[in-house]
């Protein structure tokens, strides 16, 4: 069954004016698309409008935004089809219970995020039907407000619909981040991605953020490498204890894919740097959640998960 067989969206919202967000707010004006860019801190605002979000690196781009907001109750007079939540997913609930009262049928909500099950706090307020997750693919960081560094770019990107009548409608959001530039598939493997890509956060965010160093210099240190080694095997086999499908070669997949990481630091680390809560709760914090409900012990995810909670406790 189809819930919207004459979708046709036309006006995009972002929330979040990181460079996750900037990104993706880019290529959509970029598409000639209505978007609407929404954070509440000013300075990061200013010069999406003018001169425009400005990207450099894997991709290079400068596009303006139609407009900027300061707070998600000023969408319920712009009216957009589809809205990307692209913040930290701790503030999930604030964020979704933000929307939920212009909320109407035929809008969508993606999560456009790290962590996992965060389309699953979004649909606990909104229900099941409009909530859609992606797993992206891209790393990014902010040189200024809407001034990214995309140091690197690894399409495609997927997207997936929680309810299944709302499939058509994920079809045609992702043909439409396709023909903007960020390359994006629907899949019915959402779930699988979610937790390899989460695994992989797992073991190098909270590391990174805890010693200071880049992903590179995490992966090249003897010593500190011990601890990324161990909760990968850790996180698989919370993973497999779920019935969580990897492949039969995800261990070897992740430990190339981290040592090609290259120097870059993590956004755990800069959310520390900058004096941030992070997500530490929707990456290592399920892995520990997951652990408990099929009886695997996770002591290293929960010594990692404290450590980042102690620095936060300090900011």
């Amino acid at each position: 069954m189809k819930t919207n067989p004459n979708f046709n969206p036309r006006k995009f919202a972002v929330i979040g004016a990181g460079p996750v967000g900037c990104i993706v707010s880019a290529f959509l004006a970029k598409g000639g698309y209505d978007v609407t860019l929404c954070d509440v801190i000013p300075e990061l605002l200013a010069p999406a409008t003018k001169p425009g979000i400005i990207i450099e690196g894997a991709e290079n781009l400068q596009e303006t935004v139609t407009r900027t907001c300061l707070s998600v109750d000023d969408l319920a007079d712009i009216e957009p089809d589809v809205i990307f939540i692209t913040v930290k997913a701790n503030v999930l609930p604030l964020i979704s219970s933000a929307i939920e009262p212009f909320y109407k049928d035929g809008m969508y909500v993606i999560s456009w995020q790290n962590g996992i099950d965060t389309e699953l706090e979004i649909a606990k307020v909104l229900g099941k039907m409009p909530v859609m997750r992606a797993v992206v693919n891209y790393g990014c960081g902010l040189l200024g407000p809407a001034h990214v560094t995309m140091p690197f770019h690894h399409p495609p990107h997927f997207l997936q619909e929680i309810a299944p009548e709302s499939a058509d409608a994920a079809i045609t959001i992702a043909d439409i981040l396709t023909k903007c530039g960020l390359n994006t598939e629907h899949t019915d493997q959402i779930n699988t991605m979610v937790w390899r890509k989460g695994i992989l956060n797992a073991c190098m965010n909270p590391v990174c953020a805890v010693t200071g160093m880049t992903m590179s210099q995490v992966m090249n240190d003897p010593i500190v490498f011990q601890i990324v080694d161990a909760l990968v095997k850790e996180c698989v086999k919370v993973a497999r204890a779920n019935e969580i499908s990897l492949g039969w070669n995800f261990y070897p997949y992740a430990i190339e894919y981290m040592g090609n990481a290259g120097n870059h630091k993590p956004s755990m680390l800069m959310d520390i740097e900058n004096k941030r809560r992070t997500e530490v709760d929707y990456i290592n914090g399920k892995f520990v959640e997951y652990g408990k409900q099929a009886g695997i012990e996770t002591p290293y995810n929960t010594a990692i998960r404290i450590l980042v909670k102690g620095l936060e406790s300090q900011l």
